[in-house]
């Protein structure tokens, strides 16, 4: 019985030792087919427009394909969750705006059981952080942030705007300014930001808060304007353009992307995806197709954006604290 016994452990050491070795081959060979890099916006929005340049590179780099897959809807909290409850093997990324931060607490607010948790899903890197801007029609007759303001005092509820639903990042920036100009604006959500703003050109909205890689194209084609924007400076693109600080409103956002895999991906892997995107950041193609967009790249490695990211976090959880219940 006890020579049966010594068998049996000393076959369960060697399937384990074979599985780890398997493991860490595994590892060591990653990636061995595509990766999947989920988008939780439609096409025409910032964290699109910056994933499928970023794909491409890292594709290049990891000598492997890259492959964008846009997976929409919750003001990008479908996408979120699916990425934090994949398989934890390098295979499955997410391109997430700052509204990763913001949905878990919006939950709260609302009552209703969580999406996902922040500790479901580990940074990788920050490619841009680019101040949200105000944008309306170029035939709108709002010239400047204060016209839309103070046609906001006088209708009350009367001017909508569009957003990627709600407590996303074109809706959070746009209550900010509601609750700091004393006004009240229309919310009306889309899937994204490619959809609302096709609705602010279709005249469905009056105004909207994006990044500016989003309307870029429809400024220089004399479509939209820009009346002002959330940044602590003026932005190098933009420089005539004002802040809301500027004009005496106190509200600052960014609409930054950032890279993640579920949390309990191999640290190999992960050491693995930080150098390819600390390589892409660098590419000439990557480079250039975010200054097409006028978008400047923002790199922060792991260590830096995970302290960032966790400042912004505690910082837009008491903005939609502030917010409140949003039906």
């Amino acid at each position: 019985m006890n020579r049966r016994n010594s068998c049996a452990a000393a076959a369960a050491v060697a399937i384990a030792t074979v599985a780890v070795a398997f493991s860490a081959a595994a590892q060591s060979d990653y990636p061995s087919k595509p990766v999947t890099m989920i988008v939780p916006f439609p096409p025409g929005g910032v964290a699109d427009i910056t994933a499928r340049p970023l794909a491409e590179t890292m594709g290049r780099i990891l000598k492997q394909p890259v492959i964008v897959e846009n997976r929409a809807g919750a003001g990008g909290g479908v996408g979120m969750q699916y990425v934090a409850h994949a398989k934890a093997d390098g295979y499955t990324l997410l391109m997430a705006l700052s509204s990763i931060s913001i949905i878990p607490e919006a939950d709260k607010v609302l009552g209703r059981d969580p999406m996902f948790q922040l500790n479901q899903l580990v940074p990788i890197a920050r490619f841009t952080a680019d101040p949200t801007v105000l944008a309306v029609r170029a035939d709108s007759p709002y010239k400047s942030a204060a016209d839309l303001i103070a046609a906001a005092k006088k209708n009350p509820g009367g001017i909508p705007y569009g957003s990627s639903g709600n407590y996303g990042t074109m809706h959070v920036p746009m209550e900010m300014l509601d609750n700091v100009a004393g006004v009240k604006m229309l919310h009306v959500p889309f899937t994204g930001a490619g959809p609302a703003v096709v609705a602010l050109l279709g005249g469905q909205v009056e105004a909207l808060s994006t990044g500016p890689s989003s309307v870029i194209g429809q400024v220089k084609a004399g479509k939209i304007r820009i009346l002002a924007t959330w940044g602590e400076a003026r932005h190098p693109f933009l420089p005539d353009v004002p802040t809301l600080k500027e004009l005496g409103f106190d509200a600052q956002f960014s609409q930054w992307t950032g890279l993640f895999v579920p949390a309990g991906t191999p640290e190999p892997v992960i050491a693995k995806l930080r150098e390819a995107a600390r390589l892409a950041v660098a590419d000439p193609a990557f480079k250039a197709a975010l200054a097409q967009v006028e978008t400047p790249i923002q790199y922060l490695d792991q260590p830096q954006f995970r302290a960032f990211w966790d400042a912004d976090a505690r910082k837009l959880a008491e903005v939609v604290k502030k917010i409140g219940k949003v039906e």
